[in-house]
């Protein structure tokens, strides 16, 4: 891998010298203080790991087992090289993966939940396929609340699980539950919410009562007819399945108000982007315009226009644990707090901007006992997705998203459940739990975070040579940021380098946070284009409730979440205070 020859024409090409991964000069400084003659031994590695990566609890084993992990000549420690390839290591990662460390014994209200939307589509929300594998592919990522539209087949004789009103193909209601049933605990053992919107008549939710009993059996929970006064924990109800929906009648909404809220919908195609002027969208162009009467929350069945007078099917009504419902009367009663009871309320992404205006605080509160679902608004027919922090800072456990509409947005969401272990639930912070907190009202610096830029490695192993540049090496530059509250978001750039597979940026940025508890850290790497828009080069996105300080080795992600097998940055994270 010395030289790389780029064709430029028939008779011309171009050769490049092609960098070894080396050391940057700040890593070299780094090693001296804390080596002898060229060797860092086990006191030097243990007081490294103290005093720059601030694991304070590090003993002289945990730094030999560094150095028996490390292969090189040096028996007694580490010389520079073995140094480098440690900090470069998979042992070396930007989170502590100490499993599930949050308190798992606070009721389900107390918890941001990991929840698709539309869980079953494979593409967009007008006419991709429905099946269970989307569902199979959440479950496996930790996703733990999922979605389905349950419809009469055409013969009006079963259930059908497709997006009603399009051209989706529908798959069956058993195979979706029975795929739940086999993958629903293979990333995480704490319990699966399945959240139905329900378009049926007695006699089929009679079915439906009958298929989740024989499909879930004793897994299934369910605390009978009437609501919960408080919502259980997770941890008691590790391995279990939830059914949460509300009464047909429900879902009938004045046509009046539904026009009106279309019409004030329509005028906001396009999406302004959550963090300021952002690199040019990566996904494909988006379709427009979109009859908005999908969104599930209003949808009304027009072939089921007196399901109202319709008992619900009693053995239906018993399988339901997390009664969802929107009361009449406006804002106000919606957000009521009911001391006897707790409930599952719905709004789109538009409804809680519009509420968060005037009722910010409400909404806190509400979502101190009670579950609130955030779900993308109608025109997005792309399967596109929003900024979830407008749910995640008024207390919003189920922030709905598109997990096959991939993007910056989907990143973030990513980025939040990798927290506690992946387990799929996260504790909210205590101030959305036990004060009056005001997202609007903009607060101290709780610290500084501080994140030096390194370098990065693993493209040439991971894309083909001419993948960036058809005549020469990539031009790599960084991207770095925080999305959170208004105050703390903020993107930041590094420069470009051009013709280097192994950039050497050694830049530093800091971050003031107010609100560092929903503060996620953005990084993202670009390979600039003259001509055309700028290549993808990866991205991650961490939680910095979780972030391990010192120099740690970040590994990047593809567009659409998964990891590279090589592509990493080099990066150290320092946490000032103020």
């Amino acid at each position: 891998m010395s030289k790389q020859t780029y064709r430029v024409c028939f008779c011309f090409r171009r050769r490049f010298r092609l960098a070894v991964s080396e050391a940057p000069d700040d890593i070299k400084r780094v090693f001296e203080q804390y080596s002898e003659n060229g060797i860092m031994s086990v006191d030097g590695l243990q007081r490294f790991l103290v005093e720059v990566q601030k694991e304070d609890k590090a003993t002289r084993e945990d730094a030999q087992k560094i150095i028996d992990s490390v292969k090189h000549f040096h028996r007694k420690g580490l010389n520079l090289e073995g140094f480098f390839k440690y900090l470069f290591g998979d042992i070396n990662p930007p989170l502590a993966s100490v499993g599930v460390q949050h308190d798992m014994n606070a009721p389900l209200s107390h918890y941001f939940i990991y929840t698709g939307h539309n869980s079953y589509l494979t593409g967009n929300q007008l006419n991709s396929d429905c099946s269970d594998i989307p569902i199979i592919n959440a479950l496996k990522r930790g996703v733990r609340v999922i979605e389905l539209d349950i419809w009469p087949n055409s013969a009006k004789d079963n259930v059908d699980v497709l997006h009603g009103g399009t051209l989706t193909t529908p798959v069956e209601l058993i195979r979706c539950f029975k795929s739940i049933k086999e993958h629903a605990f293979v990333a995480s053992e704490y319990p699966v919410v399945i959240t139905l919107e329900d378009h049926l008549t007695p006699d089929l939710q009679a079915k439906v009562a009958e298929m989740a009993t024989r499909t879930f059996g004793d897994i299934l929970f369910s605390p009978g007819s009437e609501c919960l006064k408080e919502f259980p924990s997770p941890e008691s109800l590790k391995k279990r399945i939830i059914i949460s929906t509300k009464p047909p009648k429900e879902y009938l909404e004045a046509k009046a108000g539904k026009d009106k809220e279309n019409d004030s919908e329509r005028g906001k195609a396009s999406d302004e982007e959550a963090w300021g002027k952002e690199v040019p969208d990566l996904k494909g162009s988006r379709l427009l315009s979109y009859k908005n009467d999908l969104d599930e929350e209003y949808e009304e069945d027009p072939e089921d226009g007196d399901k109202s007078q319709h008992a619900l099917a009693p053995e239906y009504k018993h399988l339901i644990a997390i009664h969802a419902g929107k009361p009449k009367g406006g804002l106000d009663e919606c957000l009521k707090v009911d001391p006897d009871k707790v409930r599952r309320l719905s709004l789109s992404e538009q409804q809680l901007e519009k509420a968060a205006e005037t009722h910010g605080k409400q909404i806190i509160r509400f979502t101190q006992r009670n579950i609130l679902r955030v779900y993308p608004k109608g025109i997005r027919v792309d399967s596109s997705n929003y900024n979830p922090l407008i749910g995640w800072m008024h207390g919003a456990q189920m922030v709905a998203f598109n997990m096959q509409g991939y993007g910056r947005s989907l990143w973030l969401m990513h980025g939040m459940f990798k927290a506690n272990g992946g387990c799929g639930y996260v504790k909210k912070p205590d101030f959305l739990l036990h004060e009056t907190f005001d997202p609007k009202v903009k607060l101290p610096v709780k610290k500084i975070l501080k994140v030096t830029v390194y370098m990065g490695e693993g493209w040439y192993y991971d894309f083909h040579h001419t993948h960036f540049d058809a005549y020469s090496p990539p031009d790599f530059y960084a991207r770095v940021g925080i999305a959170g509250v208004p105050a703390d978001s903020i993107m930041k750039k590094t420069k470009t380098l051009e013709d280097d597979w192994i950039p050497t940026w050694c830049e530093e940025f800091e971050f003031p946070l107010t609100v560092p508890e929903l503060a996620l850290l953005r990084i993202e790497v670009h390979e600039y284009d003259m001509s055309e828009k700028d290549d993808f080069g990866g991205q991650t996105c961490l939680p910095i409730s979780e972030l391990r300080s010192g120099i740690r080795a970040v590994p990047l992600h593809d567009l659409k979440g998964e990891k590279y097998n090589s592509v990493k940055l080099l990066i150290r994270f320092e946490f000032i205070n103020p």
